[in-house]
């Protein structure tokens, strides 16, 4: 995920990060209903973030504006390397308890993140996370320094026995 400098994002290190997740999680991203972004509010940062996560989604068939963007950095600031750990057990909590939480202090989203042709909007009111099919999954990025990218992917539990209803216990 190199690039130009140090702290200069990586679209190509962003996007490999993005597919090793998935193929490893055996999930597709647009599976995936809540995305809790890096976004440090930095003007270059935010906007490669979300052409990149928008680019992949839309190669996976998700269509515009279906998939949840948020992150925590927006309501407790960047809390440095405990930035991506914070972003989890936010997403985390969110699979948990079934909720798409609100992301503070997005009056006007950055106009260069595309999020009109976008499978992503910002997610700015906290809403039940109703799934009619699937598992609540939600993916969790931290970048940092010198392209070192990674992605995680969350998604409820579900108990043996949920999954095929014909088990019988024995």
């Amino acid at each position: 995920g190199r690039h130009t400098s140090i702290t200069a994002p990586s679209r190509g290190g962003q996007r490999r990060t993005l597919e090793r997740a998935y193929i490893q999680a055996q999930v597709r991203p647009s599976d995936c209903d809540l995305f809790e972004a890096h976004g440090t509010g930095t003007a270059v940062g935010d906007v490669i973030e979300c052409e990149t996560l928008g680019a992949v989604l839309r190669a996976d068939g998700a269509s515009r504006g279906s998939k949840s963007l948020g992150s925590v950095k927006s309501m407790i600031g960047h809390t440095k390397s405990a930035a991506g750990v914070a972003g989890l057990i936010k997403a985390a909590l969110a699979v948990y308890h079934g909720v798409l939480p609100a992301t503070l202090h997005v009056e006007k989203p950055n106009p260069k993140c595309g999020f009109d042709d976008s499978p992503l909007h910002p997610n700015t009111q906290t809403r039940p996370w109703t799934k009619t099919e699937g598992l609540r999954t939600a993916g969790v990025s931290a970048f940092g320094f010198g392209g070192t990218n990674f992605h995680a992917v969350v998604q409820e539990y579900q108990r043996a026995s949920e999954q095929n209803p014909w088990r019988t216990a024995s």
